[in-house]
């Protein structure tokens, strides 16, 4: 059985390092990129507002989702590993942990935006949740 490891993937610079650190430090791992649709990111782009297009750079969150692991995968191809792909909608670290806790993944790799002082604190991290909740080991990438 091959060591297992989930990278939660946005392709902030953050994530993009995520994935060429497993690529350098676990060559031979199975490895699974993970895009969260945040349905409060959807919800707020079909709003509409008089003189705004909502969905000017994406359709919809999905579509976004779709971009982006495919970008992910090809980075994870050009640094020397193989992996699957898979999209999951929620609370972004809400869902990663449980996509950690029910495919048996024994290690998170995860880009941080490296908010620091009180910004972090109003703003919350999502890196860091995950490091509170997860049953796996957290690698965060700064």
């Amino acid at each position: 059985m091959s060591y297992s490891i989930l990278i939660p993937v946005d392709w902030s610079p953050k994530s993009r390092a995520a994935i060429d650190h497993v690529g350098a430090h676990f060559p031979d791992a199975a490895i699974t990129l993970l895009y969260v649709i945040n349905p409060q990111i959807e919800y707020s782009r079909s709003l509409s507002y008089p003189g705004y297009t909502t969905d000017a750079e994406f359709k919809s969150e999905a579509d976004k989702a779709e971009r982006v692991l495919e970008m992910a995968f090809e980075r994870a191809t050009d640094a020397g590993f193989t992996a699957i792909a898979e999209t999951v909608k929620g609370l972004p670290s809400k869902e990663i942990v449980q996509f950690a806790e029910n495919n048996d993944i024994d290690h998170i790799v995860m880009g941080s935006h490296g908010r620091e002082g009180l910004s972090r604190f109003l703003l919350g991290s999502t890196a860091e949740e995950v490091l509170r909740r997860s049953p796996a080991p957290v690698t965060v990438v700064r």
